[in-house]
């Protein structure tokens, strides 16, 4: 495909510990094209920021290793490019808005300084040129008197105030693939609208591909393109956003839209949280993973493991009973179309 800017291939990332194998990434796979937005979503240790650091070479090696897979960049292997190559590449080409903006800043620089510094280094600035464009920066993701704060150390940010500037150094260099890691979760409503915007005209005015990866599920129906649902480090499901929010065909993506805030919840009384807690990677149950959890899971569920299959174009699901008529009842039921 022409537009295609991104493809990973059967990623698996594993990491060796003391405790055992931890298999945080276990069989990842999509393509990502220009000018397209992919939701990843998913609970807190599902393996999502770890296949974008995977992607981004960002994992120690060891304890990290690279079981198998592999991603391509413009049909070439980011994870077989010698070190200076990937280096010109990331904050360049690929850019990452990281989940914890005070490990990511540098303590000892000034933010403008380290704003400026890619622009420097990527795109052959001069300082003065690079240090007047991260003013510019700071004030396009609403920091209010950018000049003065330019000249700021990261402690003396607020907790929001150093996401937004993660979010400026990211998009100084207008970037093919925005990779944003919870990008809105620091920042009051205003502003998350505020950034979210930013990335849209950014994505329509150079193509940029954007790769959301979040909790906010909201977040995702409203910017992405295609979303792929993510459990114990494998996706689960994967489809257009329309066919995962309208038609989702695995328990666990059921889960999650039960566990939002509706307007029809007077009907249902309360919140529907998924029973239970995601399992340890290191002893990831047998069959399918998420059946101690599923309320339909079946005797097979436990012995057998569920393979991404397509159900329709562009609509996969690793459920053993995704295609029958009665789980697609259930699926109805579940996201309210039945009634």
């Amino acid at each position: 495909m022409s537009g295609e800017l991104l493809r990973v291939d059967d990623l698996k990332m594993y990491f060796y510990t003391r405790d055992g194998v931890v298999k945080a990434v276990d069989g990842v796979s999509y393509t990502l094209n220009k000018g397209e937005t992919l939701g990843v979503v998913g609970e807190s240790g599902s393996g999502k920021s770890v296949t974008a650091l995977t992607m981004m070479r960002l994992v120690p090696m060891p304890p990290g290793k690279v079981e198998s897979g592999d991603v391509f960049f413009k049909g070439e292997s980011i994870l077989s490019m010698k070190e200076d190559k990937i280096r010109a590449i990331r904050g360049d080409r690929i850019a990452m808005i990281f989940q914890d903006p005070m490990t990511s800043l540098n303590p000892v620089y000034r933010i403008g300084h380290q704003l400026a510094e890619p622009l420097v280094i990527h795109k052959g600035m001069s300082w003065k040129d690079a240090e007047a464009r991260a003013v510019e920066l700071l004030e396009m993701v609403g920091i209010p008197n950018p000049a003065s704060r330019a000249r700021d150390y990261p402690h003396q940010f607020s907790g929001g105030m150093r996401q937004r500037a993660m979010i400026a150094m990211a998009l100084a260099c207008d970037p093919d693939i925005l990779i944003a890691d919870e990008p809105t979760t620091a920042l009051d409503v205003t502003i998350q609208a505020q950034i979210i915007e930013l990335m849209q005209e950014l994505q329509e005015r150079t193509g940029t591909a954007i790769i959301m990866i979040t909790h906010d599920l909201g977040v995702v129906a409203d910017v992405a393109n295609n979303v792929m649902v993510m459990y114990a480090g494998r996706p689960v499901e994967y489809g257009t956003t329309e066919q995962v929010f309208y038609n989702p065909r695995h328990p666990y993506t059921w889960g999650l839209m039960d566990s939002l805030p509706r307007q029809d919840l007077t009907k249902k009384g309360a919140l529907s949280p998924i029973d239970g807690q995601p399992p340890s990677l290191v002893d990831v149950p047998t069959g399918c993973a998420f059946h101690p959890r599923c309320p339909y899971a079946k005797d097979v569920c436990k012995t057998r493991n569920p393979e991404l299959v397509m159900l329709e174009k562009g609509h996969s699901s690793a459920c053993l009973f995704a295609g029958d008529s009665d789980f697609v009842r259930k699926s109805a039921v579940s996201t309210g179309r039945s009634e």
